[in-house]
């Protein structure tokens, strides 16, 4: 089983049943020819389309399917998501993040941040110098910056606080 939302407003659910394709339960009544790795030729209700997958996220389970002139975002999810959704246990992967703590000790060359700023997971939040080496801390989840709690030329010990996020 399979549900599928498409444009963040139809829903569908696609299974299999004795070889045959259901869609919301009813049979698929139609032909899909596999024209290369991203394009289809569909045949349904004795009319003819092209769609193209324009993108595809395997982890986040989304993707944009371009049949003729319009694209449409779909989202996916199958039986497991569906089970971990009524545990309350989908939202586990979404990081939250209070502070950031040196990883070493070191001297922050930069601060690349703004208190208030947001940063997107794997953003650059300051570089540390240590060994005679220039490292960029990144942001681990999205964040927002609180309150900043050291400035460049500013000697650190590992595991300080060197940001706090909201």
């Amino acid at each position: 089983m399979l549900k599928v939302k498409v444009n963040n407003k139809f829903n569908f659910e696609i299974s299999t049943e004795k070889n045959q394709t259901l869609i919301n339960g009813l049979s698929f009544q139609g032909d899909i020819l596999k024209v290369s790795d991203r394009s289809f030729h569909v045949i349904y209700n004795d009319k003819s389309y092209y769609a193209e997958l324009i993108d595809y996220d395997k982890a986040a389970k989304t993707c944009s399917v371009k049949v003729g002139t319009n694209i449409y975002p779909m989202q996916m999810s199958d039986q497991f998501d569906e089970l971990l959704h009524q545990l309350g246990m989908d939202n586990l992967n979404s990081t939250k993040i209070a502070e950031l703590k040196a990883p070493m000790p070191g001297l922050v060359l930069k601060v690349l941040a703004a208190e208030g700023e947001e940063i997107k997971k794997g953003g650059n939040l300051l570089i540390l110098e240590a060994m005679k080496m220039e490292n960029i801390i990144k942001a681990p989840a999205d964040v927002v910056v609180k309150s900043l709690k050291v400035n460049a030329g500013d000697k650190v010990e590992k595991n300080q606080l060197l940001m706090v996020f909201s």
